[in-house]
């Protein structure tokens, strides 16, 4: 299993909801900026990497991707050095998704935290976040899948938010639940046959949804 990148500790529990958000084409599309990445790593190194290609499949570790085109014995280096490398080509040509920065606010304007939990690497998870205005109360990165699940029970999250598969096998392994937007690699067919509890067309109808799951969720305090 994948370590857990050092951290923070988690805050007191809070009125609203801790919610947990996925950062690749969840929050952001960095799509050309890991292109161009890839291009210059490639040009550094002289090895051929298919960025095209490598951006239809973000989600997973950068280890696994790396693997299609280096040997064994050169990934963690070249990991390390994409890493380097990272903020000078990805950081720029970065968007926010549509609706990504309403969403975390939405989480934190009911009380709530509203935590970004990814596999990427966490310093430059937290460049992507500032540079796009997007604040989250926390960022833990270097988890991918099933991993993501021991940050999200460490802080407490009741929702967890991503595009791909391995975003709802997290959500389902911390017991949290798993909410689905189609915008990564992963259409709304895959997601719903992974076990996605909710999937929304993108993040734009979060704020909504997370209003009526938080006025259920306070009924159902009540009743107890």
């Amino acid at each position: 299993m994948t370590p857990m990148a050092p951290h923070s500790s988690p805050r007191p529990p809070t009125a609203g909801p801790t919610v947990g958000f996925d950062l690749d084409m969840t929050l952001i599309d960095s799509r050309p900026g890991i292109h161009a990445a890839y291009r210059a790593l490639s040009a550094e190194t002289g090895v051929w990497i298919d960025a095209d290609l490598a951006v239809t499949r973000l989600g997973p570790p950068l280890e696994q991707e790396l693997a299609h085109w280096f040997p064994d014995g050169q990934i963690q280096e070249m990991g390390d050095r994409y890493r380097e490398i990272y903020p000078v080509h990805a950081i720029g040509p970065t968007s926010a998704m549509p609706g990504a920065r309403e969403a975390v606010a939405a989480v934190q304007e009911l009380g709530g935290r509203a935590i970004v939990v990814t596999a990427k690497h966490e310093p430059n998870a937290v460049l992507h976040l500032a540079h796009l205005g997007i604040a989250p109360d926390e960022t833990i990165g270097r988890l991918w899948a099933e991993a993501k699940a021991e940050a999200l029970r460490e802080h407490g999250a009741s929702v967890y938010v991503g595009d791909h598969l391995g975003d709802v096998r997290g959500a389902r392994v911390a017991g949290a639940l798993s909410v689905a937007v189609p915008t990564g690699p992963c259409d709304a067919h895959e997601l719903r046959a992974a076990g996605a509890d909710v999937v929304l067309e993108d993040l734009t109808a979060f704020p909504q949804w997370l209003r009526s799951y938080s006025a259920d969720r306070a009924d159902r305090l009540d009743l107890a």
